[in-house]
C-alpha cells in the first residue's frame, strides 16, 4: 500500500501471463483521475514488467499466487468480475466455526472487533484477549470471556491469560492473533526520520506478540488436538514484493521488518507444531478501513479497501479452509491465493 507516487505496477506481466483476456487499455483504464506522474509510472513499470515477461519470469507461479500490484490487483478482479475477490458472502459461510471456542487478540477495536462480532454472529464462543476492555465488547461476547490488561508485548501476562483460558472452560479450537501496530509517520534515511524505538516496539508487537500468544496456548495445554492458530500479517512481510510496492523508495522500516518477522516465526512455528497436529496459517487480511490504515485513505478506493465486516470474513473464511496439509503458508484474503516471501 503506497502512495500514486510511489506505487509501481507489474500490469504488463498482469496482461502477458496472468489473464489472456486483458489488454493493456483496459487495464490502464483505472487511472482515470490520478496524478499523471502515477500514469506514468505504470506505463514505465509496464515496460519493465514486458521484459521480464519475455525472460520467463512468472509472478504468479502458475496462478497459485496472487498479484503484487494492489492497483492492478483489484483491476482485474474488477474486470474479471471476480466474486470471491469482490464480494467474499458469495462464498464465506461461517457454519463450520458455529460452536467453536475461538480467541481473539486485540478483539476490542478495528478489525479484530469485526471479527469478533462476525464470530458471534455466527455462534462461536469468543474469548478476547486485549490491553482495554467496553461496555460494548463486554455487552458482546460477556463480562467474563474479555480478558482485558494484557498487552502481547508482556510475557508474563500472556502466560497467565493463557493459563486462564484453561481454566476458565473447554479447550480453544481457533486463535486468531490480530493486536497489531503501525507506526504513522513513513520513516526513510533520506530525511533523517527514522525512528529505532518504534521500530522495535513494531517488531515486538507484531512478531513476537503471536509468537508469545501461541506459545503461551501451547504450553499451557489450553489448545484442542487439531486447533488452527492464525496469524494475521500483512502482504508488506513479503521481501520479493518491496521492489513493486516500494520500488524506488523503501520507507516504513518498522512495519516491514515487523510482518518480514512475524511471517519467519509463523513458518517456524508451522514446522514445530506440525506433529502436533496444529496447524498455523499466515492470512493477509486484506486492505480494510481501519484507524491502522488511515495514513493509506487517499487510496483506499483505487486499490479496493474493505469495510472492516467484510475483511472479517475474509479472514474467518480462510481460517476456515486451513488445514493441517496447508500450514505455513501465507494466503491474501482478498483472492485466497499465495504470497510469496
Amino acid at each position: 500500500m503506497n502512495n500514486y507516487l510511489t506505487k509501481s505496477c507489474l500490469l504488463a506481466f498482469l496482461v502477458a501471463a496472468a489473464s489472456n483476456n486483458c489488454n493493456i487499455a483496459s487495464a490502464f483504464a483505472n487511472t482515470k483521475g490520478a496524478p499523471t506522474s502515477f500514469v506514468k509510472a505504470r506505463s514505465a513499470t509496464a515496460t519493465t514488467a514486458i521484459a521480464a515477461a519475455a525472460d520467463g519470469f512468472d509472478e504468479t507461479r502458475g496462478g497459485t499466487h496472487t498479484i503484487a500490484d494492489q492497483v492492478a490487483r483489484f483491476a482485474r478482479a474488477k474486470e474479471e468480475n471476480n466474486e470471491r475477490y469482490l464480494d467474499i458472502k458469495s462464498v464465506y459461510d461461517g457454519g463450520d466455526l458455529s460452536g467453536k471456542r475461538v480467541v481473539v487478540t486485540g478483539g476490542n477495536r478495528g478489525l479484530g472487533l469485526a471479527i469478533t462480532k462476525e464470530l458471534v454472529a455466527i455462534g462461536a464462543s469468543v474469548l478476547v484477549i486485549c490491553r482495554s476492555s467496553s461496555p460494548e465488547l463486554e455487552a458482546l461476547v460477556g463480562q467474563y470471556n474479555v480478558y482485558s490488561g494484557v498487552d502481547v508485548t508482556d510475557t508474563e501476562a500472556v502466560n497467565k491469560a493463557a493459563k486462564r483460558v484453561k481454566s476458565d472452560g473447554g479447550a480453544i479450537d481457533v486463535v486468531i492473533n490480530n493486536a497489531g501496530y503501525f507506526y504513522v509517520p513513513c520513516d526513510t534515511i533520506n530525511d533523517d526520520s527514522l525512528n529505532f524505538e518504534e521500530q522495535l516496539k513494531q517488531i515486538n508487537i507484531c512478531a513476537l506478540g503471536p509468537l508469545r500468544v501461541n506459545a503461551a496456548m501451547v504450553n499451557s495445554k489450553a489448545l484442542a488436538d487439531d486447533a488452527k492458530l492464525v496469524i494475521i500479517t500483512s502482504q508488506a512481510g513479503s521481501a520479493e514484493w518491496r521492489t513493486t510496492q516500494n520500488k524506488d523508495e523503501g520507507g516504513d522500516y518498522g512495519h516491514h521488518m515487523s510482518r518480514a518477522a512475524c511471517n519467519i516465526a509463523g513458518v517456524l512455528q508451522a514446522e514445530e507444531l506440525r506433529k502436533k497436529g496444529y496447524t498455523v496459517i499466515l492470512l493477509h487480511p486484506g486492505f480494510n478501513r481501519t484507524t491502522m490504515t488511515k495514513k493509506y485513505e487517499h487510496i483506499w478506493d483505487i486499490e479496493g479497501a474493505v469495510d472492516p465486516s467484510e475483511g472479517a470474513k475474509r479472514v474467518l473464511h480462510e481460517t476456515i479452509l486451513a488445514n493441517i496439509e496447508k500450514t505455513g503458508k501465507f494466503i491474501n484474503c482478498e483472492d485466497g491465493l499465495e504470497i510469496p516471501w
